[in-house]
């Protein structure tokens, strides 16, 4: 199956083109400039150099979140509307599980955490068995302290916030606290690729027209107006 991926959750993302298991062109960028600035021309540029064309794909996937509300909107909307114009199935990927699925047969378990801004991060918690990630928790936002509060034995982190939270991950849970290699925290659309595949086979599809990105809290834009709603 040739699928398209991509992953727009945090400030790194991009495309993926994937025929089947196999991993036919990858293009990220980490920097601070929009989505939508960057991602139509990624698209166009991993059709153009694998020699395919837009009515060759036969299934989509995309990171749905939780991240930056902007990001999700962006990565969605491109695949809404490339899956609705080719008529072809969407598997919806939590940015979580993708993230987690970066270490493969970890032995210890997996902790992904992403900058969730107002002094929170969004996390889960997973481990290796019977082939996959298996996902422990719940998807959460909460301040990272309490994070700590609820994880037990050696984890292993991974994601955007080990960046700006390492030092207090480290000085809470002390050893226990394990950190991925900076070139490998940030999200992956060829991970994101490879498990809409696995959803694409398993028949965990999306009708594109109802795909929405997965929030775990109100953006600011959906705060204000229920403040307005609230002002006499």
């Amino acid at each position: 199956m040739r699928i398209l991926a991509v992953e727009t959750s945090t400030l790194a993302g991009g495309a993926a083109l994937l025929d089947g298991d196999r991993l036919l062109g990858e293009y990220t960028v980490n920097i601070r400039t929009t989505h939508s600035e960057r991602l139509m021309t990624a698209m166009d540029h991993l059709l153009h150099d694998c020699g395919w064309e837009p009515g060759d794909l036969e299934g989509m996937a995309v990171s749905i979140g939780p991240g930056s509300f902007t990001g999700l909107r962006i990565g969605v909307s491109a695949v809404k509307g490339l899956a609705l114009a080719l008529g072809i199935p969407v598997a919806a990927v939590p940015t979580l599980d993708a993230l987690a699925a970066t270490l493969p047969f970890a032995a210890d378990p997996v902790c992904p955490v992403l900058d969730a801004k107002k002094g929170e991060v969004y996390a889960s918690l997973y481990h290796w068995a019977e082939g996959t990630m298996l996902r422990d928790w719940e998807y959460l936002a909460l301040p990272p302290e309490a994070l700590c509060d609820r994880l037990e034995g050696p984890v292993i982190f991974v994601g955007d916030a080990v960046d700006t939270l390492g030092g207090l991950l480290a000085a809470r849970l002390g050893g226990k606290a394990r950190f991925t290699p900076a070139g490998r925290r940030l999200p992956s659309p060829a991970c994101v690729g490879a498990l809409g595949h696995a959803f694409l086979l398993a028949g965990r599809t999306v009708d594109a027209a109802a795909l929405t990105p997965l929030y775990l809290r109100p953006s600011e834009a959906e705060l204000r107006r229920r403040r307005a709603v609230l002002v006499p």
